[in-house]
């Protein structure tokens, strides 16, 4: 492969990402929050997920899972086909939360926090969109 066929994959990998994370922000977010607050913190979703997997002192568990879950949104094969529309993002949408939620159980809302670097809206849009914890 060459150079430029790897930047044009990294590109399109970070694209489908960030639309399947938006997806699911979208389909668990409170009622009184618009799309524009969610693409709002998508960035900072993923320098999150990001940070968390490059810095060592992530617990291992933790960077494992984000990586699964890095590899189960970029994977062509779903539970769910993806072109059935409404259920075919649901697993994504699942399995993003459910990594989520642990990633926060692990490391704590305070540690999560401290390694955020959006806005206290953005973070607080987080917390709400994964529900209590």
């Amino acid at each position: 492969m060459d150079m430029g066929s790897l930047m044009l994959g990294a590109v399109v990998t970070i694209a489908a990402l960030w639309a399947l994370l938006l997806m699911a922000l979208w389909v668990l977010r409170p009622k009184d929050v618009g799309l524009r607050e969610l693409v709002g913190i998508v960035p900072d979703v993923l320098r999150l997920i990001r940070d968390l997997l490059a810095d060592r002192s992530t617990p291992r568990g933790v960077r494992i899972a984000l990586l699964c879950l890095l590899a189960w949104l970029i994977s062509p094969i779903d539970l769910v086909p993806e072109f059935i529309p409404v259920l075919g993002p649901l697993d994504d949408v699942i399995v993003t939360v459910l990594v989520l939620r642990y990633v926060r159980r692990r490391l704590g809302t305070a540690e999560l926090r401290r390694r955020w670097r959006g806005s206290d809206a953005g973070f607080e849009l987080l917390g709400r969109v994964l529900g209590s914890g």
